[in-house]
Formats: C-alpha cells, structure tokens, sequence
C-alpha cells in the first residue's frame, strides 16, 4: 500500500501528523548543517588558535558559572537551616561564604562577557573579510546584479546578518552546552533529594524514583511543544521584516544620491508614495511579528510565571509533613527550577532562535547566489588571446546574449590597428554599451574571442563615471594608490582636461558626484585615463555631457597622449566620426544585430 502524501487530502489526520514530523526534524538536520557549514571554516582558518583559545577560554568560563551556581545550590542548605534554626554565628557565616561566591561569579561573569565580544569581533572580522572578497572578486557583485538573483540586499546580508549570525552563534551555543551541563548536575543532585512517589493504580503500589526530576521533564516538554507550535510563524516574519527593512533603506539611499534629478523632475511625491508603500510593507509585518509574539508571550509569561511557583507546589508536602527542613526545602525547590529552566530552554531562547534562524538562511542564501554566480567567472564567455602585434584589438565570431539568453550582437572577425580610432553607431538600445563591456571582459553571457596582447591594459570610461567620495586627489587616480601618482601631476593633468579650479582642491574631502556637474565628472574621468595611460580604450559616451568643441578638444588631448592607444568610441553626435578613423555601425532592425564598417556614417539621436 502506497503511503499517503503529506499534502493530499486522502492523507489522514495521523499521516499527515507524522509528515509534518518528518518536515521538522528534516528541517532541524538541515538548519544544524547549514550553521556547521557556516561557523566551521572560522575555526579552520589562519586565525583559528586565537578563535579556540578565546572559545575554549568562554566555555571554561561558561562551566565555572555552571559550577558556582551548583555550589550555590548547596550553599542554600546552610543558610536557611540557620535562618530557621535562628543560629545568628551560623548565619554569619554563611553570609562570608556567599560573598566570597558572589565575588567568583562576578569574576566569571565579566570576563565571560568580554571574552565573548572579543571571539565575535574577531570572527565576524575574518567573515566579513571573506563575504567581501566572495562578493567583489571574479565581479560576482555585478553578476549577481545582472541575473537578478533573490540574493537581496547583498550589503545587508554583510554588515547585519554576519554581526547577528555570530552573536547569535556564540550566546545560543554557549548557553546550550551551559544547559546541558548544567541539566546533568542538577539532575543528579535533584534525583538524589526526591525520594520515590509511592502510587496506587488498578489495586498496585508504584514507587516512581526521582520524580521530582520527571515532574520537571513533563513540565518543561510540554512547554517547549507548545511554544514551538505557537512561535513557528516567527522564522519567516524575522527573515521577511530584515529585507523589508533593507529594501527601504535602500531606496532612502537612492533618493539621497539622485536628490537633483528627483528635484528637477518634481519628483518628491512620486518618491514619497513608493517609499510610503516600502514603508506599508515593514509596518504590516510588523504588525504580524507583534501578533505572533504576543502569541508567544502570552504562553511564556504564564509559563514562567508558573515556573517560579511550581517548584515550591511540587516540593511543599514533604515540607509540611516535616521529612525535610526549610534548607533542604529551598535546595531542592532551587535544584527543581534549574532542571525545569534547562528543559525549558528552547521557550525562554524561542524568539532568539527564531531570528537566528532566519539569518542562517539569509547567508546560506548569500553563499549559494555567490556560487551560482562563480560558475564560469573562471572561464569567461569571451575569451581574450594574445594578438598579433599589428593590431591594437581583434573580436572575433563574437556572439553577445541578453542574461535570459536572447541573441543581441554577433560579430564576424573586425581587426583594430594599434594606435586607430574606432566609433561604433547604432541607434538606442541596440546593445552598443553591451557590446563594450563584452569586449572588456565583464559581459558574462555570449562567446566568442577577443584578441589583445596580454600586457595590454584596457580602460573602460562610461558615460556617467563613478567618482568616490572623500578626498579628490584619491578620486582622481581610483582605482591606484594616491601615493604613486605626485601631486604637481595631478594638479596639470586636472588644469589639461579643463578643471584648472580643482587643482588646489586635491586634499580636499567633498561628495564630489554632487559637488561636480556630469561633464566636470567626464573631464574628471578623462584626467584618469590620462593619468592611468591605457593601450586600449574604451569610451561609452564619455563626452556626451560636453559641448562639441570641448569634446573634440579632450579627444585630441587623448590623441596627444596616448599617440599608440587604441580607441573604441560609443556615441551618437555626427561630429565624432571627424574625430575617429573610421566608423563600424550595427546593421539590422531585429536582434541580432551584426557589427560591420557603415557604409555612411549613420547617427541615431539619443
């Protein structure tokens, strides 16, 4: 008989009981693997006797804690025996005692603390370190964008979730095997103090050994059953309230870079209402995580509430019926409440784990768009080759796709003389700025061959350049060292391209993609090619915010130069093809497009 599915409706009540089981633990395996996966590499790497001296020395710290508060347990016999004895010297002592106990925890609990921050500063470091060169070599960031992957706000994922990951890691971790430990010391000490629990059933005498240790797993099993079934839905609204979270602030960012143009388009209400609807999404979440940990402490205050009281309930008849003192009393209703507290550790952590949970998968997210994304970042779709030494640049049978693999551009074999300049037409959307990032190598989707020499060096100036904030001078030669370049080179190579005012700004620190106008950006970025002294160059309307006559100027700057220097212009203004030595235009009205010389030139406006 085949077994039901556990969706079917044909399943039973039964069944589909245990499919859930089934999902659960499987969920539980998977989620122990994954943080395993996640956590390991820190205590392989080159820091990891550092990471296990200072884990090591928590844990230790961790168990004399645990010990303390069993001494403590003990402790608790001679004081209120002496308390209800009224034994003043006796009393006395026991108070020396405790302040020389009170004295050691606090010893333990302080350097606990600060040993703990220091393991997670330290390993958070070394994953932060790791994420970043995952996520920035190879261009994986840039992948990543261009396949639209569900890994979402990447910078989130680095910056929050690693922090939350490894302090969830350590205090969830530590604080488990501080249970565990301190479960099995107690409950020895706890079976020892309950004698058996005599019980008629059906005309027969039972003696149940240590039941005020049963009583306590009954209890604390319970609990956590239930406090799981009510706090499940939590996972989820924690992972989904930190993307909405990321998301709006993602877009506040957005509106601080792009201030100007929002302003000139009147686009503040525009702005306003897609932030209000970013915003509607985190506050209706919310809403629900308020709910569902309501839910949750609803059952939780009541239970430990319960908790403080259970223990005396349980403990009190024998009390009463004088088989023990107020001292045993207080020990064993303070042993009972450590075992129940250690079985009830899932209630009391539940919505810690919850949030632990939900970033565990946020990284495991990550890591597995990271990979995904690496797949053929080794062999890139368009290979370069050495060239002959004649020619500058060679593409050749180059086939450039669209991400969902849709023909764009295909090329036959197209030879560019050492030292030539080459503009590329066509009209808008026809795929030209793909087509160079194909042939500077970032392009990921299409084949085909490109043939430079290998000591060439390819610089790629785009239409609108990336500028960093901070000082200018380290603007201005990005991605290099500023130290390598001396400061009276900077200051003519800014008065060349027409930027004679920035010349005695070069230390000075500024939000110069707002300081600057987009031409005074492409001037900025014209300074750096000077600067940076390409073979090959490739421009992507590099000038287009520029008047024609200064355009033509910096390209016969360029020309100047950086006489052996192969360009490859994009543009659109009839006046650049006085400027290059020949035109190849992009032929068809249908994709794909081919790349062959114009027979006229053929400008499109933008």
């Amino acid at each position: 008989m085949r077994r039901p599915w556990c969706g079917h409706a044909a399943a039973g009540k039964a069944a589909r009981t245990s499919c859930r089981e089934r999902s659960f633990v499987r969920a539980l395996f998977t989620l122990v693997g994954d943080i395993r996966r996640l956590a390991l590499p820190y205590f392989r790497s080159e820091e990891r006797w550092t990471a296990i001296g200072l884990l090591a020395a928590v844990v230790a710290l961790e168990l004399a804690w645990v010990f303390a508060t069993v001494l403590l347990n003990e402790w608790n016999v001679a004081f209120y025996n002496a308390i209800q004895d009224k034994d003043f010297p006796a009393f006395q002592k026991q108070i020396l005692i405790f302040c020389g106990l009170a004295a050691g925890a606090i010893v333990v609990a302080v350097y606990q603390v600060y040993l703990k921050q220091g393991l997670e500063i330290r390993w958070r470091r070394w994953l932060t370190k790791r994420y970043l060169d995952a996520w920035l070599s190879d261009d994986v960031h840039y992948r990543l964008r261009l396949s639209g992957d569900a890994a979402d706000n990447p910078d989130q994922r680095i910056a929050e979730d690693v922090q939350i990951f490894v302090n969830r890691t350590i205090s969830v971790g530590v604080g488990l095997l501080g249970t565990v430990v301190s479960l099995f010391s107690f409950s020895v000490i706890l079976w020892n103090l309950s004698g058996p629990l005599g019980l008629k059933l059906f005309g027969h005498e039972i003696n149940i050994p240590g039941y005020l240790f049963f009583a306590a797993l009954i209890y604390a099993a319970v609990g956590t059953l239930i406090a799981h079934f009510i706090g499940r839905p939590l996972v989820k609204l924690n992972f989904d309230q930190q993307r909405y979270e990321a998301d709006f602030r993602v877009d506040l960012v957005r509106v601080r870079e792009n201030g100007e143009q929002i302003a000139l388009l009147n686009g503040s209400p525009a702005e306003d209402r897609k932030l209000d609807g970013r915003f509607s999404r985190i506050f209706g979440n919310f809403v629900d995580l308020m709910k569902a940990q309501k839910r949750l402490t609803w059952f939780t205050a009541g239970y430990n509430q319960i908790s403080t009281i259970f223990p005396y309930v349980v403990v009190a008849p024998a009390y009463f019926a004088g088989q023990i003192q107020l001292g045993q009393l207080m020990q064993t209703a303070s042993a009972f409440g450590s075992v129940q507290g250690s079985f009830s550790f899932f209630i009391s952590s539940y919505v810690t784990l919850a949030e632990w949970t939900s970033v565990v998968h946020r990284l495991t997210g990550f890591e597995a768009a990271i990979t995904k994304a690496r797949v053929g970042a080794d062999v890139p779709a368009f290979a370069t080759t050495g060239a002959a030494s004649a020619h500058g640049l060679t593409l050749r049978d180059l086939d450039v796709r669209l991400p969902g693999g849709g023909p764009l551009i295909r090329t036959g074999e197209i030879a560019i003389g050492r030292g030539e300049r080459v503009l590329i037409t066509g009209p808008s959307g026809a795929g030209k700025t793909t087509l160079l990032r194909a042939i500077a190598g970032i392009w990921p989707f299409g084949s085909g061959t490109v043939h430079r020499n290998e000591d060439q060096r390819l610089l790629v100036l785009p239409q609108k350049p990336y500028v960093p904030v901070g000082r200018l001078d380290v603007a201005l030669t990005y991605p290099r060292p500023v130290d390598m370049v001396p400061k009276d080179r900077l200051a003519e190579i800014l008065t060349a391209v027409g930027l004679p005012a920035l010349a005695g700004r070069l230390e000075e620190e500024a939000l110069w993609p707002h300081e600057l106008s987009l031409g005074e950006q492409q001037r900025l970025a014209i300074a750096r090619a000077l600067l940076d002294a390409p073979d090959v160059l490739l421009l992507d309307e590099a000038t287009s915010a520029l008047d024609e006559p200064s355009e033509a100027a910096l390209y016969a700057l360029l020309q100047d130069r950086l006489p052996n220097a192969t360009f490859i212009s994009i543009g659109h203004r009839s006046s650049l093809a006085d400027l290059h030595d020949r035109v190849l235009h992009l032929h068809g009205e249908e994709t794909p497009r081919t790349l062959r010389p114009a027979s006229a030139p053929m400008f499109h406006p933008t």
